[in-house]
This record gives structure tokens, sequence and C-alpha cells, in this order.
């Protein structure tokens, strides 16, 4: 006695019916129905794109061990879905088989830091060995992306400490270069100040000898029968005593001794004089 069975297939679906054990034919997405009991649906496939994430254990040239996320999105080729059925028990295990070939091969020829910038070429290599197996299959292998590389925490601690001891490195060097600058240019500055300082001494004195010059010569011609020396011992003079003012109207001066000395008593007396007086600054 034979009894239609009805049953509906999703969209981005596909049915398999067999009958009597073999493969009969392919179901589109809609209702369908099958005769039982020698007609039975025997599975479906999918052909929204899947995603299978693999985490590798292997290690590097340099001995470093550390954990690659491989992240696989495939598809079931439209024209290929009896391969995609009946030639594969585990399509997830097959391609993770291949992933784990693939990646033990390819990482243990590279060292820790290579790996990290060789991500592209490790997936890009990942990607052509799996299209080329599991297209057989019927499986399109779209994306091949690795996600992450995770070497061990204390791989991990050494290498962002050989990174803050190069930063902190290059800051000290940086800054070391700013003070040399700050202490280039400072030099600079007082050379020049006193460059300055020098340049404006020397036209102070020189308009004070022009300035002698021209009192010398007016004092000459003016007073009949005076010598230059007469002249000079006269200027001298007049700069001493007002050397002797300004030194004894400063604030911290409270005696000022003038040099009158005729004899060895005089100088005796001076000197008790002086001791006397530096008792009381």
């Amino acid at each position: 006695m034979c009894i239609p069975c009805f049953f509906t297939i999703s969209t981005s679906e596909v049915g398999v019916v067999e009958r009597c054990g073999k493969f009969s034919r392919l179901v589109q997405p809609g209702l369908s129905c099958v005769v039982c009991p020698f007609e039975q649906l025997v599975g479906r496939l999918t052909f929204r794109v899947q995603e299978l994430q693999v985490r590798v254990e292997t290690k590097t040239l340099d001995n470093v061990f550390l954990t690659a996320a491989v992240t696989i999105q495939y598809q079931v080729l439209r024209e290929k879905v009896y391969e995609a059925f009946y030639a594969l028990t585990n399509p997830t295990q097959q391609i993770t088989a291949h992933v784990y070939d693939v990646m033990r091969a390819q990482l243990p020829t590279l060292e820790l830091d290579a790996v990290f910038e060789a991500k592209e070429e490790l997936a890009l290599a990942v990607k052509n060995a799996l299209s080329g197996t599991m297209s057989g299959y019927g499986y399109q292998i779209l994306q091949t992306l690795i996600t992450d590389l995770d070497p061990d925490t204390r791989v991990k601690n050494a290498m962002n400490e050989i990174n803050s001891s190069k930063r902190l490195k290059f800051a000290i060097a940086e800054r070391a270069e700013g003070d040399k600058i700050l202490q280039v240019k400072s030099a600079e500055a007082e050379a020049e100040a006193k460059y300055l300082s020098g340049v404006g001494v020397a036209k102070q004195r020189k308009a004070i000898v022009d300035g002698l010059r021209t009192s010398i010569v007016d004092f000459a011609d003016g007073v009949k029968g005076s010598t230059t020396k007469d002249v000079m011992d006269l200027l001298l003079l007049t700069q001493y005593f007002d050397m002797v003012r300004d030194v004894g109207s400063a604030n911290h001066c409270r005696t000022t001794f003038v040099p009158s000395s005729r004899g060895l008593g005089d100088d005796f007396r001076n000197s008790i004089l002086q001791a006397d007086s530096a008792k009381f600054v």
C-alpha cells in the first residue's frame, strides 16, 4: 500500500530523496511529497554560508608555542549537491584536518614575530589548500581568516617588556636630545649676551676716552701755560674724589679710609683705626 507523505523545503535549502535506498532526486524549496514506504527524504542541505572555527596549537621556528584561531567560511555548490551529501560523512571534520595540516606545516618555518606579519600569507595558504580539496566534495571555500594568534602568557609578558624597554629607551634619547638643544641654545644666548655686554663696555670706555680727550683739549686751550700732564693729574684727581664719594654713599659702607700717610706713625695709626672699625662691620 502506497501512501503519499508531504513535506516542505525551506528557501536556500535542497532536499535529497531516495527510492528503496538509492538516490532518486533533489527536491527544491516548497511543498513536495514522497511515496511511502518506497521513497524517503533522507536529508537536507543548505546553501547558506556556513562558518567553522578551528584552534590550532603548534610551535614556531624559535620554539615558542602558540594557539592560532582560524575561521573558515564555506558554502555548498548548487551544481554539486550530490557530492556534498554523499562524498563526505562529516565535512567539518575534513576541513579541520586540512587546517591542522597546513598550519602545522607553515608555522614551524616562521619565527614568532614573522608569524604576526605573515597572517595574510598563512590565511591564503589555508584557503588554497582547502579550495583544491573541498571543491571535489561539493564545497566552496569563500574566505579563510586568522582571527587570533595567542602565544603563551609568559611569552606575551616578555614581548610587552621588550616593547616597553624600547619605548623607554627612545623616550630617554629624545629627552636627552631636548636637554642638549636647550643647553646649546642657553650657551649661545649667554655667549651672545656677553658679546653684547663687551661691545657696550667697549663703547662706554671709548666714549669716556673721547670725553677725556675733549676735556684735555679744551682745558689746555683755556689755561695758558698748562701742560698735558697737569690736565691729566687734574682729571685723575677729579675721578678719585668721585670714586670716594660713590663708595662713601653706598648703603653697606660705614667708614671710608682715605690714605694720607706721611710716615711710619701715620701708617700704624691708620692700621689701628681700620682694625677697630672692622669690629663693627
